[in-house]
């Protein structure tokens, strides 16, 4: 039987007036982006990776503190390939930021060290026997990434997943991924989801930094158009399918492959080709050509134009 009944939506638990969180987009996420959102009635987050050092992430923090007081997150890499992890759980812890959104790793550390700076911990999740151990660990919610996510999807649809989730866990389930439009953020809140992480459709705005190029992409590719790709990190990710991403093919060579599997340079080739994959995804996403490779998720189908966050998240809310 379902707990979700026990269970606090998003908006109680950040103090926002809609159930969502603005997804922390790698390379795409922004300071502007995150103020905008809190502007808008729900949350910003944004990829600590975003920042090259820790004093641009710390400017960054600052930044979003001094012109929102909004309640917004950081996403950690919490894996071997991210060098700068502990330095930016400390900066996080230092500055208090108001949640900490975990990806790829354990959330151990994390959630220990976050909960003494009284700070919250959501985990990105992709099935139940996982969602169990971050609940273990003291997670505050878990991220439920379903396979119409941008980036790193999950394997199943939104109903299933969250129905799973929400049965055996006891703590709040937020969805990530499908959701473009005012119907399907109700039809996923429906499924018994505490609220919504949503990134895809938030690269066309106005505030996003990322080249026009990109955004109009976003606007005139649809959801046929978005393929998985292991050539930028190792792990399967969305793209968009431009000339170029055909061009280039969307699995690793015999070599990437070979190197990925052998136990002692795995780590360290992991890590390459996650540092390779950040640099070409960095002339992508600022780029002005389209030889280049662009993160999206399926939902950009409701893209239609170039938009402000605010004007974005209430036709999502309210509809048009």
């Amino acid at each position: 039987m379902s707990n979700n009944l026990q269970k606090p939506s998003l908006s109680t638990i950040l103090g926002i007036k809609h159930p969502i969180i603005m997804a922390p987009m790698f390379l795409v996420s922004n300071t502007a982006m995150v103020i905008a959102a809190g502007k808008a009635g729900i949350s910003g987050s944004i990829p600590a990776l975003n920042f090259r050092t820790i004093e641009e992430f710390k400017a960054a923090i600052q930044e979003i503190k001094k012109n929102s007081s909004a309640p917004f997150g950081i996403n950690l890499i919490v894996n071997k390939s991210n060098f700068l992890y502990k330095e930016q759980l400390k900066t996080c812890c230092e500055l208090k930021v108001d949640y900490i959104i975990t990806s790829l790793g354990s959330p151990e550390e994390t959630i220990a060290a976050a909960h003494k700076a009284g700070i919250k911990v959501f985990c990105d999740v992709v099935d139940v026997a996982y969602a169990k151990k971050v609940e273990v660990l003291g997670a505050d919610a878990v991220i439920a990434v379903n396979n119409k996510a941008g980036g790193h999807a999950g394997p199943k649809n939104a109903k299933e997943l969250i129905s799973e989730l929400n049965a055996a866990c006891n703590i709040p389930v937020i969805s990530a991924g499908g959701v473009g439009n005012h119907q399907q953020y109700q039809e996923i809140l429906s499924y018994g989801a505490a609220g919504l992480s949503i990134g895809s459709i938030f690269i066309a705005s106005t505030e996003c930094g990322v080249s026009q190029d990109y955004k109009e992409a976003c606007v005139n590719y649809g959801a046929k158009d978005i393929v998985m790709t292991t050539k930028l990190s190792g792990t399967p990710c969305t793209v968009i399918k431009t000339p170029y991403v055909e061009k280039i093919g969307t699995e690793q060579n015999a070599l990437e492959k070979l190197l990925n599997k052998n136990k002692q340079l795995k780590k360290w080739f992991k890590a390459f080709t996650f540092y390779n994959g950040m640099k070409n995804l960095n002339k992508a996403a600022f780029g002005a050509t389209y030889k280049t490779v662009w993160c999206a998720g399926p939902s950009i189908e409701e893209v239609k134009s170039i938009r402000p966050i605010a004007q974005i998240v209430e036709e999502l809310v309210h509809g048009k």
